[in-house]
């Protein structure tokens, strides 16, 4: 299927079963990206976000099954003594973590960059679920291992109740429309909004494609939020027209009308502002407190820097380190704008596009940079959003070890 099909018939409109979408992960000998032993050692890690969910069967069928949430880091002893069957392991951000996980994504440049969140890669084993839910973004179910059973309810109007006796979101009710067995390679892709059930057939490992999705609530608030921060403290109420009123306890509608003209005065009616308040939100990781890039504590010079491109040496963007870019309008200088974490950088376009898209920059493509894009490249080092290939980089610190 081409990709403006799948965009035009499928993307938010319905889910769609792909078999045999990764034709690799089906072949003999095959090992996944990465293995269950591997993801068990990622949930220990501090700055890994880790999740258990382990169900315990009802002994009644008119009773519902008790599950139980924790969250990791988890201790490495613990593993070996887990039950045989009825639990899950979900580890997010994994892509962050493991190179070749992140490699699963060059699969999915049809869609926008900065619209894809993570890779969340969970171990089940058998009977391992994490109960019927919902999510409100687009998600790629990609099986990498095993078998899982996924149920959906495709009908116009499912019900969305949530339980009220359970810690995870879980539905209430869940009748399935759709009911189908995952085996290596295959992929079921969910617009937002379709209630489903997945269920280990046997010990397997799922890949999980999320999409970024802000909620109204957050763009309001964080857009409101750069209002604030950026406006004059001289715009203020004004009633330069006032009359004496009827009633000088009444709030009337004059005053209310006023009071829509000072937010008014505060909107961001400049597409340029608009445009970097947005580039900056959407670059942010959603847990930038725990990882992200940090300043280099020893930095090298920038002769050194060069100097070490000339010779060989590539620069690799830290795993966290969130890029876009946008063209800006010829009244407002033209070029363009580079997002990176929250902050932008003005760069003609293809200084923008050539470092968004380049997950790692060596010396002929540093070298094709002009002299802006070079000292935002060095700038963005310093910052730690990039390491020489070689160093070891824990994503939580962004420094070399």
């Amino acid at each position: 299927m081409a990709p403006a099909d799948f965009l035009h018939d499928y993307w938010q409109k319905k889910p769609l079963l792909i078999r045999n979408a990764f034709p690799d992960f089906a072949a003999p000998g095959f090992e996944p990206a990465i293995s269950p032993e591997d993801l068990a050692g990622l949930a220990c890690e501090e700055f890994a976000l880790s999740r258990i969910v382990a169900r315990e069967r009802s002994a009644s069928p008119h009773d519902h099954d008790r599950w139980l949430l924790r969250h990791g880091p988890f201790e490495e002893a613990m593993f070996p003594g887990m039950p045989d069957r009825d639990w899950t392991l979900l580890v997010q951000d994994v892509d962050k973590w493991d190179a070749d996980v992140a490699g699963v994504l060059d699969a999915f440049g049809f869609l926008p960059r900065w619209r894809i969140d993570d890779i969340m890669v969970s171990f089940a084993a058998p009977g391992g679920s994490v109960g019927a839910h919902v999510d409100h973004y687009d998600v790629f179910l990609l099986q990498a291992q095993g078998h899982r059973r996924w149920q959906i309810d495709a009908s116009p109007s499912p019900s969305l109740e949530f339980r009220d006796d359970a810690e995870l979101k879980l539905l209430r009710e869940f009748e399935a429309s759709h009911d189908w067995v995952l085996g290596p390679g295959d992929m079921l892709y969910l617009p937002p909004g379709v209630p489903h059930h997945g269920v280990a057939e046997d010990a397997c490992l799922t890949f999980s494609i999320g999409m970024r999705a802000p909620s109204a609530a957050e763009l309001l608030g964080d857009f409101v939020d750069t209002l604030a921060s950026e406006a004059d403290g001289a715009m203020r109420y004004r009633d330069p027209n006032l009359v004496p009123p009827a009633d000088a306890s009444e709030i009337d509608a004059d005053a209310m009308g006023r009071v829509v003209e000072a937010l008014n005065a505060l909107r961001m009616n400049d597409p340029e502002r608009l445009g970097d308040w947005f580039g900056r939100f959407i670059t942010v990781y959603r847990s930038a407190g725990a990882v992200g890039a940090h300043p280099h504590e020893e930095p090298r010079s920038r002769i050194e820097i060069e100097w070490d491109l000339q010779h060989g040496g590539s620069l690799w963007r830290h795993p966290f380190s969130r890029m876009a870019w946008r063209r800006a309008q010829a009244r407002a200088g033209g070029g363009a704008r580079l997002y990176v974490s929250g902050q932008e950088y003005p760069l003609p376009v293809r200084d923008a596009q050539r470092i968004a898209n380049g997950a790692t920059i060596d010396g002929a493509s540093y070298a094709r940079l002009s002299q802006a894009g070079r000292d935002c490249v060095i700038e963005l080092l310093g910052n730690g959003h990039y390491q020489f290939a070689g160093d070891q980089m824990h994503p939580e610190d962004g420094e070399g070890r």
